[in-house]
């Protein structure tokens, strides 16, 4: 029978179950909706059914595991979910292991994963130190230096969606993540009718995936918004390079689906908002695995258990 490695993507809104060679290629995958109204135990169906799936056909080598949470690496528990219910002190790394008879099993939180995954396979190949965010409905982050994932005391590192920006407590998750930029760009286009954004809006939500159409149309009010977000995403990130002055700086999830405007936008304002003998500052690229970041970097867990 046939060895594969599998790796899985637990997150808030979609499940991945991958299967991959000895090169965390992925050859097979099975996704599905993370629905949570069924909370943490349906999900778990989910990944038992995909798992038993795959072992009926293979011989299961090992299990990487990348976690939307923060996760205790040394209890093998998940500490929580910010987005499901039903996981607080779920004995994850024991339950996957009894899925497929004792395989190895590593696990990470997804921001750690993914950044694995793209200094390794993706936009980061080659370089050392490599910080990764992750800007979706949170945002998120991770180190990988010499091609290890940088670990703090527990339970957790890289959090770079905590920094806060300023005084009153805003942070860089509640004025950069997806939600704060829909949520900007909605009330923009509320009070702004005849915009370019505005006449692209079909109901609520989503708003940030019109940006770069708005502003290619001429949309002032738009363009502003999208120079702000850069501007505080940059003075997050300046704290970033002072503190560990990576090589290169990794621009992942939902957001940076707006392409090279976002980039553009990132390293001038991270170059001027850096002490002068670190500019001109680490390259700024953006990620190249799209949803597959964590799904590889869980994969290269699983082929280093």
């Amino acid at each position: 029978m046939e060895s594969v490695f599998v790796g899985i993507e637990i997150g808030g809104t979609k499940i991945q179950v991958v299967t991959g060679d000895g090169k965390a290629s992925i050859v097979g995958r099975q996704r599905f909706t993370a629905d949570p109204a069924v909370g943490a135990e349906g999900i778990r169906g989910q990944i038992a059914g995909a798992l038993a799936n795959i072992a009926g056909r293979q011989k299961i080598a090992a299990i990487g595991v990348g976690f939307g949470g923060p996760f205790n690496r040394e209890t093998g528990r998940a500490c929580c979910s910010h987005q499901v219910a039903g996981w607080d002190d779920f004995p994850l790394r024991d339950w996957l292991s009894e899925q497929v008879a004792g395989a190895p099993v590593a696990i990470e939180n997804d921001g750690n994963t993914a950044a694995l995954g793209e200094a390794i396979a993706g936009a980061g190949q080659g370089q050392s130190p490599v910080f990764y965010v992750t800007l979706g409905s949170g945002i998120g982050g991770g180190l990988v230096i010499d091609g290890l994932i940088y670990h703090g005391a527990l339970p957790t590192e890289a959090e770079i969606g905590h920094v806060r920006l300023n005084q009153a407590g805003d942070t860089l998750e509640s004025r950069c993540s997806g939600w704060a930029v829909d949520r900007r760009l909605r009330e923009y286009a509320s009070a702004n009718g005849d915009s370019p954004l505005a006449k692209r809006l079909d109901g609520e939500g989503g708003e940030a995936q019109h940006l770069a159409k708005a502003m290619a149309d001429g949309d002032a009010g738009a363009k502003a918004i999208f120079d702000e977000t850069c501007g505080e995403l940059a003075l997050g990130l300046s704290h970033v390079v002072h503190l560990i002055n990576p090589a290169t700086i990794i621009l992942g999830g939902g957001l940076s689906q707006i392409g090279e405007p976002l980039r553009l936008g990132v390293a001038p304002a991270l170059g001027r908002a850096i002490m002068d003998v670190l500019k001109p500052g680490p390259s700024v690229r953006l990620a190249k695995l799209g949803e597959d970041a964590v799904p590889v970097g869980a994969l290269i867990l699983a082929l280093n258990v």
